[in-house]
């Protein structure tokens, strides 16, 4: 061993990488550390070492453009509306919650010091002293409560207005401390508050043409359904954050065009890659892909208010229709697991592995469609590019509905207005559902009779019920068996079909670092902006 190399200390590290960021190549690295008498072996580890430790170190400075998949002229920068993935993006990026999700799932403070409760039902948050807003005011309990109370309000139009709906009072105590009350006890709170639309905005603000939160960046310019631009809040109460100067992010709805744009070095983050386009960057030593799967699926939704979906053997003869091993291994080349029509996933603690996924089974689809009196129909079903890889899913469910003399009639609308024309209207459509941390949140928003993304239209006193029943349930052994029988009904009776979790795959600059993978979804929970940096 090199005894140089043996006597090799932290302040020589240092000599090394500043010579490193000042442009040295390592030719001339190399010289330099055999000038002080080190061997080229020893003098190469050390300039291997120094290199990597410089590109783990987050770097200051630098623009940044990123591209999602989808956006609507009804994009907003109001939290309690948000709900595209391009929304979340910039609502992470200029406004903060109460509490937030690490990288494991577990829930930390953000805004909040603390979140106490000891029944579950009242509830005391502090806050942090010293945040301020991007307009210089100071951050207290009464734009909290604002906050909070506005998800309560009809006229808002709060996309979480029915999980809100649980906070009966909500009053401040003092300038950094408020209580929560609950109608019933909820041990979730602290997670539920660490959703995207739960952002807190500044007491009495009704205009979103900007943003005034007191994120990591501030809104320069936002046009919806076209772009925004973000510029860097040197105000920020995190230390050192965010790293980039700037970040402009838009949209980019075909999968292929969204990949080349990375490719020709126009963007530096590309989201939620098609499997199809991840051909384009086999090989790509430019490229990066950032993997995650924790709960992202598209879903054939059968309305079961309208025709065809009110002949619950409709819904049934779609749900064996559905090759899941091939939507898997084919659409989706294998970044999927397979689903059993229901939204907990895999990763959570409270997922009924005891109920199987329905197998294909075009015999059995076939004896529905004919109890049904639909056999021999052309049914519409309405998919889109906006929906992740609906359009090809489709395709596969009509090849096997041909086989048994069924006609489903594939019609293909543009991304733009999708989720405004069709999602939630069309009798027999497809759907885009973002990653939730708990299955209270999955089933307020998409199964309670009043939930306000019921994407079926599904109805059950017994399960709303068994929601409320669960949602204050301290006995974690008891609340999963719950939990387990609602997404059993879920599967049997909702006239949603789930047939995979998908893997999504960002693809990203090989210089953009930073990138981990989150519980709540892709592009780290939609939070990227505030934790990556561009490597020098």
């Amino acid at each position: 061993m090199d005894k140089k190399f043996l006597n090799w200390t932290k302040a020589d590290d240092a000599m090394v990488e500043n010579a490193i960021r000042r442009g040295a190549n390592r030719r001339e690295l190399l010289q330099m550390l055999m000038l002080g008498g080190m061997t080229a072996m020893a003098g190469g580890s050390i300039i291997g070492r120094s290199t990597a430790a410089l590109a783990a170190a987050p770097v200051s400075g630098g623009s940044l453009k990123a591209a999602g998949w989808s956006s609507s002229t009804a994009d907003t920068l109001d939290p309690a509306k948000a709900s595209l993935s391009t929304d979340y993006v910039r609502c992470c990026a200029f406004y903060n919650r109460l509490t937030l999700l690490d990288q494991n799932g577990a829930t930390q403070m953000e805004l909040a010091e603390s979140v106490n409760s000891s029944d579950a039902k009242v509830w005391t948050v502090k806050l942090r002293s010293g945040v301020t807003f991007h307009d210089g005011k100071k951050l207290t309990s009464a734009d909290v409560v604002y906050s909070l109370n506005r998800h309560l309000d009809p006229a808002v139009g709060s996309k979480v207005n029915s999980i809100a709906k649980q906070m009966t009072d909500i009053k401040a105590v003092d300038d950094l401390t408020l209580n929560i009350t609950l109608a019933n006890a909820n041990a979730d709170l602290p997670t539920i508050l660490a959703m995207h639309h739960f952002m807190i905005i500044a007491d009495g603000t009704k205009d979103f043409s900007k943003a005034n939160g007191t994120g990591a960046f501030v809104c320069e310019n936002f046009e919806p359904g076209v772009r925004s631009i973000a510029v860097k809040n040197k105000n920020y109460w995190k230390e050192s954050k965010p790293y980039l100067d700037s970040f402009e992010y838009f949209a980019i709805s075909d999968d292929t065009a969204r990949v080349n744009a990375l490719l020709s070095g126009d963007i530096q983050l590309a989201a939620s890659i098609n499997p199809r386009a991840m051909r384009l960057l086999d090989s790509q030593p430019s490229v990066a892909l950032s993997k995650t799967t924790s709960g992202n699926y598209t879903n054939l939704n059968m309305r079961l208010d309208m025709a065809p979906g009110q002949k619950a053997d409709f819904v049934q003869g779609m749900k064996y229709l559905l090759n899941r091993e091939q939507i898997q291994k084919s659409v989706l080349r294998g970044l999927a697991e397979i689903a059993n029509d229901q939204p907990v996933s895999p990763a959570s603690i409270y997922y009924n592995a005891d109920l199987k996924p329905k197998a294909f089974d075009p015999d059995k689809a076939k004896f529905h469609f004919e109890k049904a009196g639909v056999l021999g129909q052309s049914i519409p079903i309405v998919a889109s590019e906006a929906a992740t890889s609906s359009i090809d899913m489709a395709t596969v469910v009509q090849q096997a509905g041909a086989n048994i003399g069924m006609k489903l009639d594939v019609q293909r609308v543009p991304s733009d207005g999708y989720w405004s024309n069709y999602w939630l209207k069309a009798p027999v459509h497809f759907g885009n559902i973002n990653p939730r941390p708990t299955p209270d949140i999955l089933f307020s928003l998409l199964y309670a009779s009043d939930a306000p993304w019921n994407e079926s239209q599904y109805k059950s006193e017994k399960f709303d019920k068994l929601l409320i029943e669960a949602r204050g349930m301290l006995d974690q052994a008891k609340r999963k068996a719950i939990y387990g029988e609602m997404q059993v009904m879920i599967a049997e009776e909702a006239g949603t079909a789930i047939p995979v979790f998908i893997s999504n795959v960002d693809a990203i600059s090989s210089k953009l670092k930073g990138l981990e993978a989150s519980p709540l979804g892709g592009q780290m929970g939609y939070a990227f902006a505030e934790y990556v940096w561009l490597e020098a």
